[in-house]
């Protein structure tokens, strides 16, 4: 029986296929046994005590993990800290204390003169001091009066105007709607949002008695930077 010579090419080609497959994998089984030598599975048993056994298992280059407590490690940091500040060092801020110092009110980092007053027929009015509280800036203002006739308020009529024109919304509280004759000082406050105030240096406030508008009472040029 005649072979076919592309038959007899296919088994030849099956046979050296299938001969390189088993001379690789006893290479790589060989060249893989070689480099586990000495390797073994650690011990999994945390708790187990250690023997005399062990200890002698150990070889020498293997060192000892001590793990410290975390009330030790506590008492060192405190006791650094300590030397350090009677050393005469400055402990750092941390992020909150720091912005707490941002966050400190206008009017204790402002150098400006309060009071800003304005009077009119014996009826006084002061700015005294800048808040800046988050998104707004407060204005602390007081009203007297000293004439003999009572005075009424009505303050949504208050005029808040900045050093460029714009006249700003402001939200009046704690003032009262009328001024008894021979008042004392009463005290309450204006907020205008700070984003009105981006560009502004200073504000005026302006007022009148309502409904004669026979007293105008006007604070001009109040710092607001």
């Amino acid at each position: 029986m005649k072979l076919n010579s592309t038959a007899t090419f296919t088994f030849v080609l099956l046979f050296l296929m299938v001969s390189a497959g088993v001379v690789s994998s006893t290479g790589g089984f060989s060249i893989g046994t070689e480099a586990l030598k000495g390797v073994r599975q650690p011990d999994s048993r945390p708790n187990k005590a250690s023997s005399g056994e062990n200890s002698q298992k150990r070889t020498s280059g293997q060192a000892e993990i001590t793990l410290l407590r975390e009330e030790d490690i506590l008492k060192a940091a405190k006791e650094k800290v300590n030397s350090s500040l009677k050393a005469g060092a400055k402990p750092d801020l941390t992020l909150d204390q720091k912005d707490g110092i941002k966050e400190m009110p206008e009017a204790q980092k402002t150098n400006h003169q309060f009071p800003y007053t304005g009077k009119d027929k014996e009826v006084t009015i002061e700015v005294t001091a800048i808040r800046r509280q988050e998104d707004t800036v407060s204005f602390d203002v007081s009203l007297k009066n000293d004439s003999a006739q009572a005075v009424n308020f009505l303050y949504s009529n208050l005029t808040v105007r900045d050093d460029q024109g714009r006249i700003l919304n402001a939200e009046t509280t704690g003032l009262p709607q009328e001024l008894a004759p021979r008042s004392d000082r009463v005290t309450g406050t204006v907020k205008v949002s700070n984003g009105l105030l981006a560009n502004a240096s200073k504000v005026s406030l302006q007022i009148s008695d309502y409904p004669d508008k026979k007293i105008q009472l006007e604070v001009l040029d109040v710092p607001v930077k």
